[in-house]
């Protein structure tokens, strides 16, 4: 005994095949399309995200420049009024504050410390101190002012002023003695 098979219902189960394969088909360009989507919002916002912070950081950029100049206005004055070796407590604190305001700009100060060597971007030469001792050449005597850095990116956007040691040698004079070298000496 065979099962006979009516036709249109053999064209209406092709049909439904045929109906689902076009709509797995859809599916699947749908789910691409949407991962393609998802893919530009998130470059679209970490683009917008770099855009704020830009425009941020331009926006504060005379603000900061200010508070650096108050910041180290505010350092000089409380070593000018220091007794001995205590600074000035009251002035040192409205620079600790203009410190903490920086900060909050996205930017952090720091200083050279004595001893260390030279480094370019990080320092800025103000002067030289003259040393017989070639260890200390080229290493910061003296910190003038603070540098700022760039919290986010580690950049820094002013080099910290300083003095550094300069080796100046002894030198032969017209009779034969060993004398200091000077600048004046020097080509």
């Amino acid at each position: 005994m065979g099962v006979d098979v009516d036709p249109q219902e053999e064209q209406a189960e092709a049909g439904i095949g045929e109906r689902l394969d076009r709509i797995e088909a859809q599916l699947t360009d749908f789910h691409r399309r949407s991962a393609h989507r998802e893919t530009v919002i998130d470059r679209l916002h970490e683009e917008n995200q770099q855009f704020r912070d830009g425009v941020r950081r331009v926006l504060l950029e005379p603000v900061v420049t200010d508070l650096l100049r108050l910041y180290d206005s505010m350092v000089r004055e409380a070593a000018r009024r220091s007794t001995g070796d205590k600074p000035d407590m009251l002035v040192a604190s409205f620079a600790d504050e203009v410190e903490l305001a920086v900060e909050r700009c996205g930017y952090e100060f720091f200083t050279a410390v004595a001893g260390e060597p030279y480094q370019a971007g990080r320092h800025a030469p103000a002067s030289t101190v003259a040393t017989d001792d070639p260890a200390r050449d080229n290493t910061v005597a003296e910190s003038l002012s603070a540098g700022l850095i760039e919290i986010e990116t580690g950049r820094v956007r002013r080099p910290s002023r300083a003095r550094f040691f300069r080796y100046q040698g002894l030198t032969p004079d017209e009779t034969g003695q060993p004398v200091h070298y000077t600048d004046a000496g020097r080509d």
